[in-house]
């Protein structure tokens, strides 16, 4: 019996092989690379470079590998990228998904585990958001997410897939054991950019907005380390297989920073200041969310481990000089 992951090459995804991985499991990675690289996969896990929607691939790799889940991170994930090209983001999230669903359905494969976001709630506000709130996405991407999240219900009802949709707040961090973490070029995630501004491979980071209705005019985010993030998934696998029911839930810790806090952090980890200039406002940013993770925490007993900014902001900046070593002219 084996795991099949989507987007097991990118950054979410190699963390969640690797955690596999360590537990016993025998891992199927398909990712088409297009963000994702071939290196990021744990060596012990097959990796197969094609597409989610190749539904004779997808059905292959079921029967060959006697797939039992499937744990889904493929996908495009950039809030404005997304406002400026939804077509394109309802294509590779959304119907894409869909034909993944129908391949694990067809297939007989009972276990779901969905990659979803806190963007399906839209500008939330200060409180902890629970999974019971208004579901009301600002941007083509929570949408798109949403919508993957309605087709996995229906599907559920409809078939007798169960499944476990993880509604993320924001991931940051890398691996503590240094083998994994963000690595995509120009990624937009506040601590990477941080990290890589501290680091020199910026010359300057932008604060996008400082009059949002917070304590200090900047967006609000939990903050999430990717670790405890896998982990959740790992628990949820293990209720699924169990027998329990079809769940929704969040992972996040419960508090929020702004980006100035963030920003702060980075320079106190990093020891020095680096050059921060503010701009206007995204399309599609909420002023403030953060998770309410009561559910995950009492239906998967989920315990996070990693719940500390400065910890978080270490390992990414370790993560940071484990890359440029990598992408070193003598690293070949």
């Amino acid at each position: 019996m084996a795991v099949l992951v989507t987007g097991g090459a990118g950054y979410i995804g190699s963390h969640m092989v690797w955690e596999l991985l360590d537990a016993g499991e025998e891992v199927v990675v398909l990712d088409r690379l297009s963000t994702g690289f071939a290196w990021a996969v744990a060596p012990e896990a097959n990796l197969v470079v094609g597409d989610i929607a190749d539904t004779e691939l997808v059905a292959g790799l079921i029967r060959d590998h006697e797939v039992n889940a499937i744990i889904h991170f493929a996908g495009s994930i950039v809030v404005p990228e997304s406002v400026a090209d939804p077509l394109a983001y309802y294509a590779n999230n959304t119907c894409k998904t869909r034909a993944l669903i129908e391949t694990a359905v067809r297939a007989g494969v009972p276990n779901f585990i969905f990659s979803s976001t806190a963007a399906v709630y839209g500008g939330a506000g200060s409180e902890p958001v629970r999974e019971d709130a208004r579901l009301a996405p600002e941007s083509p991407y929570g949408l798109s997410k949403l919508m993957s999240e309605w087709m996995l219900r229906d599907a559920a009802s409809a078939h007798g897939l169960r499944y476990a949709a993880l509604r993320y707040f924001n991931v940051a961090g890398a691996d503590p054991k240094g083998r994994t973490g963000q690595s995509t070029p120009g990624a937009t995630h506040l601590i990477k950019v941080a990290c890589e501004t501290a680091l020199g491979k910026r010359a300057a980071m932008q604060v996008y907005g400082t009059d949002y209705p917070t304590a200090d005019g900047t967006c609000v985010r939990d903050y999430i380390h990717v670790s405890d993030l896998v982990a959740a998934h790992r628990l949820a696998l293990q209720r699924l297989r169990a027998g329990g029911d079809s769940l929704v839930a969040n992972c996040g810790y419960g508090h929020g920073y702004s980006v100035l806090e963030v920003i702060e952090a980075v320079r106190r980890v990093f020891g020095r200041d680096f050059a921060v200039e503010t701009g206007p406002r995204r399309a599609g940013d909420a002023a403030a969310v953060v998770a309410n993770s009561d559910l995950a925490r009492a239906e998967l007993g989920w315990a996070p481990a990693r719940d500390d900014l400065d910890l978080i902001v270490r390992h990414a900046l370790a993560w940071e000089r484990i890359l440029s070593a990598k992408n070193s002219p003598r690293a070949g």
